[in-house]
This record gives structure tokens, C-alpha cells and sequence, in this order.
């Protein structure tokens, strides 16, 4: 079984990103488990949203506490939040963000950035203080796990995005293109 954290704030669609995500390797023929989790329910606030995927049925019922690979949709999250608890070493942290973090510098794990920003702003998605980028983020997470298939993805786009199903596709695209991989 593995098991994924993803990180954000009310507004940036971490849920959906999770959701969207499960939904396409439950297509990619997984077992899947996702729920959030909330502390203060309001726009900005931290949210966490958890996954879970597995070839036989996933029977464990509760928060993530060592996950396998972990989503962050808001690098300024680093400075109050941390992200990397728990995470196992050699895990995935892909971080939306056009650098690196300089600190920490997270050496354990393995590290990977996507501007999610950019992307979302060249396609329209969202607004130019509030770009929408889940679906950014979840392209860049299937390229750096090499599941699940982009099609997949794109399916479950289709299904979860009722607006600009075509531009959140493109989004998820370009993000597996974009995406870098600390030390490549």
C-alpha cells in the first residue's frame, strides 16, 4: 500500500487534487482511499487531504501518519508547517514552487518542483492572486511516480471538472513535462 499527504490551503482544491488523483488510478485499476482533513475551515487556512492506493483492498481507516510520498501546493506552507513529517525516507516531496528549497533542504526524500502558478496562469485557471493549480500538481505527482497514466488522469478530470475540462487537462500535461527533479 502507499500512501500520499498532500498539503495546502482552503481555496487551492487540495481535496479535489486528491480526489481527482484517487479517481484516476482507481481507472489505472487500484484500490483507493481519500478524506481530508480540516482544522479551521476558511479560505488560506492549512488543509490536509489524504490517499491511499493499493492492488488489493484498502482496509486501514485513519489519518496518514508515515506517508509514502507527500503534495505540497503551497511552498509558503514550509515556514509554519511540517510538511515532512513522518514522511519516509527516500519518499517523494514534490513542492509547487519554480525553485528548490534552500531550507530545509529535506535530504531523505526524494525532491521535485513544478511551477503549478505558472501553469495555471498561462491557462486561465483561476484568477493572477488565486491561480487554480491542482490539476498541475497531480500531472507533475504521475510523471515523478510514473503512475497513474496521463489518460487516466485526464478521465478523471473530465469527470470531477465541470469548467475548463480542456485547460485543467492542458494543466496536468504541461505539469508532467515541467516538472524537475532535484539532482537530474
Amino acid at each position: 500500500m502507499q500512501e500520499i499527504r498532500f498539503h495546502g490551503r482552503g481555496g487551492q482544491g487540495t481535496v479535489m487534487a486528491s480526489i481527482i488523483l484517487a479517481k484516476a488510478f482507481f481507472k489505472a485499476g487500484y484500490y483507493v482511499q481519500t478524506f481530508p482533513v480540516f482544522g479551521v475551515e476558511r479560505r488560506g487556512a492549512p488543509v490536509e487531504a489524504y490517499l491511499r492506493l493499493d492492488r488489493k483492498k484498502v482496509l486501514v481507516r485513519s489519518n496518514v501518519y508515515t506517508p509514502d510520498h507527500v503534495v505540497v501546493q503551497d511552498a509558503k506552507l514550509l515556514q509554519t508547517v511540517d510538511v515532512a513529517r513522518g514522511l519516509k525516507p527516500g519518499g517523494w516531496l514534490l513542492l509547487n514552487s519554480a525553485e528548490f528549497p534552500r531550507s530545509p533542504d529535506f535530504s531523505e526524500f526524494q525532491v521535485a518542483v513544478v511551477d503549478a502558478n505558472r501553469i495555471g496562469l498561462d491557462l486561465g485557471l483561476g484568477s493572477r492572486t488565486q491561480p487554480i493549480i491542482n490539476t498541475a500538481v497531480i500531472g507533475a505527482f504521475a510523471r515523478i511516480l510514473d503512475m497513474p497514466p496521463l489518460k487516466a488522469i485526464g478521465e478523471a478530470i473530465e469527470g470531477e471538472i465541470p469548467v475548463k475540462q480542456k485547460e485543467n487537462r492542458e494543466a496536468a500535461e504541461r505539469a508532467y513535462q515541467a516538472v524537475r527533479i532535484r539532482g537530474d
